[in-house]
């Protein structure tokens, strides 16, 4: 499977991703990502991930946003500071910002969705040097 970014704009609701192939058997596509949201002007990002059996996604903190994940296919284990959580298909999981976490796929190999806010793109902004003030007079000091 390739990765199938839409390249259409426009806000209409649309079927983006057939996953049934995936779900059937998600050991016969590829590793990482299999498919991810695009299109200018979007507020979400969505991925759908393979993770052959045995591969691992390594620990991890993601500071700043939210995650949810979609377990799709396969089986694994979500490693957080609280401790050990199986995965099977259907399961919904929340990642809460400031989470550290690890990944480890099962013997069948672990696909899942992830979806989260949309990262603001990079951006280059001018120097503006700060306004040179001169000292506040001291307490008992005439103006």
């Amino acid at each position: 499977m390739t990765v199938g970014q839409s390249e259409e704009s426009h806000d209409a609701p649309r079927v983006l991703y057939d996953m049934q192939p995936l779900i059937a058997d998600n050991r016969a596509a590829s590793a990482g990502v299999v498919w991810r949201l695009a299109g200018s002007g979007r507020q979400l990002d969505a991925n759908v991930l393979n993770l052959p059996a045995g591969q691992r996604i390594d620990t991890h903190t993601e500071p700043d946003l939210d995650v949810l994940v979609v377990v799709l296919a396969g089986s694994g284990t979500l490693t957080t500071t609280d401790g050990l959580l199986p995965l099977t298909p259907g399961m919904l999981v929340w990642l809460p910002h400031g989470s550290t976490r690890s990944l480890d796929a099962g013997a069948q190999g672990l696909s899942y969705l992830t979806t989260h806010r949309r990262r603001p793109g990079m951006q280059i902004r001018p120097h503006r040097p700060q306004a040179h003030r001169p000292p506040a007079p001291s307490a008992g000091s005439a103006p």
